[in-house]
């Protein structure tokens, strides 16, 4: 793919809903075939993969692929030979380098590992650009919030883990870097702080637009009840995670404004934007989405996927293609009373759990990915998953990276653990070590990293 700016991105995209169906199939097509030949060119593993691929090839006669297999053979996957994994991993021991490029070209970032299994994405300025474009012209479901948020100072804060390269936060700070004039307009304050320190944050900043994962803007509502929290954003902003529609309703009936959200994921951005009726139409001028069974086969649509097939069509360094995600979507292809002519989805939940402590009489609430972030920079362990239970008891559950003694890994985990709980004001907590190693779900084959098992 050629260089394509900002604004030119942005163009692409509001030509784009204009088009006639056979023109954006067009669209489609062209930014399909022309990835597949960069690949087949450029990538070891998908030249080897494609081997024998007929010149008219079809979507479905590309192999699938997932992150397990893409991050074990990462240096012939990538397109770029003069990188490997350990020289980008060497690049992330630095915190500092959150936000900034890569050799000048490279932003990092990394998955929250919702399969248990985190994968390392580098995308180039043209990506950016793409991710730019789609949220500048696509991501207000309605034009009155858009209006509000401009005409009220359009200032906005994010409630993000701020320990790891994860996709919200290093691009806030890239913005930043670039940008420092924009410091009174665009801030995050750290989801990993204790909640009281988030409320002051937030009361100095006065946000015109509020972001965060949902599970931690649910810890806000008590605080606004409370009367310690005293903003008043014009639209609430969730990603990361699931909003379910009750906590969109106490999220609107707390700020009194408008909530909403988006389908993103590391690998391909936002996948889907939501409109006012609350549909996640699909940016399928940019990617591809694919509802299928656990066999790979196509799911109707009105059906529940068992999965999902991403094809990226904006990742030339890192080619998805037909690339696996756990998500479970149902398709709808009938129009939207929005005016919108994409497809779009509904959005099965998938979250981890909010946890619950006590110290003393008071009841403390920690949003997961405070506790996933914490333990993700724990570099001994491999994957982990927690269950908190009753008594401010944790069971950890861990595989350790190779050539660590599990019992050490457990010691690094649990200290970084009860030392981050003690900065949240929760002083008594028992770790223990579990014999079972990190599980899924028996029924919905869902991993959580959080459990809360608390009967709360």
């Amino acid at each position: 793919m050629n260089k394509i700016g900002l604004f030119r991105v942005m163009k692409l995209c509001k030509d784009y809903v204009k088009m006639g169906e056979e023109e954006r199939k067009g669209v489609q097509e062209k930014r399909l075939r022309e990835l597949v030949q960069f690949a087949r060119e450029n990538s070891p593993y998908y030249a080897r993969l494609y081997q024998g691929l007929p010149d008219n090839f079809t979507l479905t006669d590309l192999p699938p692929v997932n992150k397990i297999e893409l991050m074990n053979c990462f240096s012939e996957w990538i397109t770029d030979s003069t990188i490997t994994l350990q020289y980008v991993k060497q690049f992330m021991e630095d915190m500092d380098h959150v936000g900034r490029k890569m050799n000048g070209k490279y932003l990092i970032f990394t998955t929250s590992g919702s399969t248990g299994n985190p994968l390392v994405a580098l995308c180039d300025t043209t990506a950016n650009n793409v991710m730019g474009g789609i949220s500048a012209t696509r991501s207000f479901a309605r034009k009155e919030d858009m209006s509000a948020f401009i005409r009220k100072g359009r200032k906005i804060i994010g409630v993000f883990a701020t320990s790891g390269f994860y996709l919200s936060n290093s691009s806030v700070r890239s913005r930043l870097l670039a940008m420092p004039w924009k410091k009174k307009k665009l801030a995050v304050t750290s989801a990993l702080l204790p909640i009281n320190q988030i409320v002051e944050q937030l009361n100095t900043f006065q946000p015109t637009m509020l972001g965060g994962y949902p599970s931690n803007l649910e810890l806000l509502i008590d605080e606004v009840k409370s009367d310690r929290l005293h903003i008043s954003p014009v639209i609430i902003m969730t990603g990361g995670e699931y909003l379910s529609d009750s906590l969109r309703e106490r999220l609107s009936q707390a700020f009194h404004c408008y909530v909403q959200t988006a389908y993103s994921c590391t690998e391909g951005g936002t996948i889907a934007c939501e409109c006012r009726e609350r549909h996640f139409h699909v940016n399928e001028d940019w990617v591809l989405i694919e509802p299928v069974d656990e066999k790979n086969r196509p799911v109707p649509d009105g059906v529940r996927s068992d999965k999902v097939l991403l094809t990226n069509f904006f990742n030339y360094t890192q080619p998805y293609i037909r690339y696996e995600l756990t998500d479970r979507v149902i398709m709808h292809h009938t129009p939207c009373a929005c005016g919108n002519p994409s497809p779009w989805l509904e959005l099965e939940g998938r979250t981890d759990d909010v946890a619950s402590f006590w110290e003393g009489c008071q009841e403390i609430k920690v949003a997961p990915l405070a506790l996933y972030a914490i333990l993700k920079e724990v570099h001994e362990l491999r994957r982990f998953q927690i269950v908190v239970k009753k008594e401010n008891h944790v069971e950890m559950r861990i595989e350790p990276i190779e050539g660590i003694p599990r019992e050490d890994a457990f010691h690094k985990a649990e200290q970084a653990l009860v030392s981050f709980l003690r900065t949240q004001g929760i002083h008594e907590v028992t770790v223990t070590l579990s014999e079972d190693v990190p599980m899924q779900h028996q029924r919905s084959g869902k991993f959580k990293h959080i459990i809360n098992d608390t009967g709360k």
